[in-house]
Order: structure tokens, then sequence, then C-alpha cells
């Protein structure tokens, strides 16, 4: 019961990262833009770090390479496919103004997502507690831009602040429904959490690799790629501190 306890605290901390949109009002857009720029190279580190350092070596102990690496395949189309509805890059904002279903396309497409979040962190807590940390933390650091973006499309669709937050954060709360499916499900199926760890190793590369690293690479100032590969640096750093700390 205490593992269950620790699973539902870290995707209801992970659900309230929904609600960071509340920052932007306080936020010029310079400062806005330079903040979300350097939590994505964070969010590329700690996604990276958690599933080299952590996902990839806990799943390779219990499941033969080619187990982990298909199932890690699937992952990463899993979340090509629920990357299509989420349609949460910057260049839809200005259409969606007009477009008030899109509004409704991002929260189920996010619920969908959130919910795979769910599983992952249910998987790693089930391995132990240190994968479990970790794991969350990833998620944290790519929930955050992701969130703000969210909220930013909601508000562009026609929603109030308050409906935006509101709606964004039960689309959020899927990520229990996702922990709790895993968590029990692990009851009735043999080493089930192997499977789930090289699940979302694909999907930490697939978000790392196809939604955040082209966002950075938008960015052409020497100075500013510098900052992006600091910021990226301090991620991998922050995940491999927290392993070897929790070990």
């Amino acid at each position: 019961m205490i593992m269950l306890l620790e699973i539902i605290i870290a995707t209801v901390v992970v659900s309230l990262v929904s609600l960071i949109g509340v920052a932007l009002l306080s936020l010029n857009k310079k400062t806005m833009d330079t903040t979300v720029f350097v939590i994505l190279s964070f969010a590329i580190g700690t996604l990276l770090a958690a599933t080299f350092f952590d996902l990839f070596p806990e799943a390779l102990e219990k499941l033969d390479a080619r187990s982990v690496f298909t199932t890690t395949l699937g992952g990463i189309i899993v979340f090509f496919i629920i990357e299509r509805l989420v349609h949460w890059h910057h260049e839809h904002h200005d259409h969606a103004k007009h477009e008030k279903p899109v509004a409704w396309l991002v929260l189920i497409g996010d619920g969908v997502h959130n919910f795979f979040d769910g599983v992952a962190i249910a998987a790693s807590f089930l391995t132990s507690m240190e994968l479990g940390v970790t794991t969350t933390l990833a998620i944290i650091a790519h929930e955050i831009p992701q969130e703000l973006s969210d909220f930013t499309l909601l508000r562009y669709a026609g929603f109030s602040t308050k409906k935006a937050l509101a709606f964004n954060f039960v689309s959020a709360l899927t990520a229990i429904a996702g922990a709790l499916a895993f968590y029990y499900l692990a009851g009735y199926v043999d080493n089930i959490e192997p499977y789930g760890l090289a699940f979302t190793a694909g999907a930490f590369i697939y978000i790392a690799g196809t939604d955040l690293l082209p966002e950075l690479h938008k960015e052409e100032k020497r100075s500013k790629s510098m900052v992006q590969l600091v910021a990226m640096l301090l991620g991998i750093a922050t995940i491999w501190v927290v392993v070897n700390l929790l070990h």
C-alpha cells in the first residue's frame, strides 16, 4: 500500500503542473519565451538521461534485448499517434482563435498522453523508488513547456483563463487513471514492469527527439545555443545525481 501511495502522490504532483499556465499571466512575452527556452533544453537532458541511465538498464536486467527494444519501438509509435492528436506545436496557435474544436482535440490528445505518463510512473515505482523519482522528475520537466503551450492554445481557442486551467487540469488527472490501471494490472500479469519501462523509454526518446529538439534548432544565435547546451547538461546531471544518490 505504501508503494501505491507514492505512485498516487507522484501522479498528483505531475497533474498539478498543468496549473503552471497561470504563471503566464504575470510574465511579459520576452521573459516567457526565455523561460520556456531554458526549460525545453533542461527537459531534453532529463528525458534522455532517465532513458539511458535508468530505464534501459533496469528493463535489460529483466528482459532480453530484443523484447526491450521492440517494446521501446512500440512506445515511439504510440506517441507518434498521440502527437497527431495533441497538435501542441506553436505554429497552430495563430489559427486556433477561429478553430475552437482544436482545443478539444488538444485536451483529448493530452489526456491520452497523460494516461501513459501515469503508466510510466507506476511501472517505474514498481521497479524501484529511485527509478520512480527519476521518471517523475523527467515527466515534470517535459510537462512544463507542454502545459504552457496547451494553456496558450486553449486561450487562443476562446477559453477563459479559469476554463483553460480547469480543463487542462482535468485532462492532466488521467495520469492517475493510467497509474492505477498499470498498478492493478501488474498484480495479474507477471513481469509487466520491464515492459512498462521499455515503453516509457520509447515515449521519452520520441518526446525529446521530435517535440523538443526541433524547437531548439530554430535558435541560430551562438550565445543562446550555449545556454541550450548548458541547460541540457544540467538536466542530465540532475538525473545522474538523483540516480546515484538514491542508489
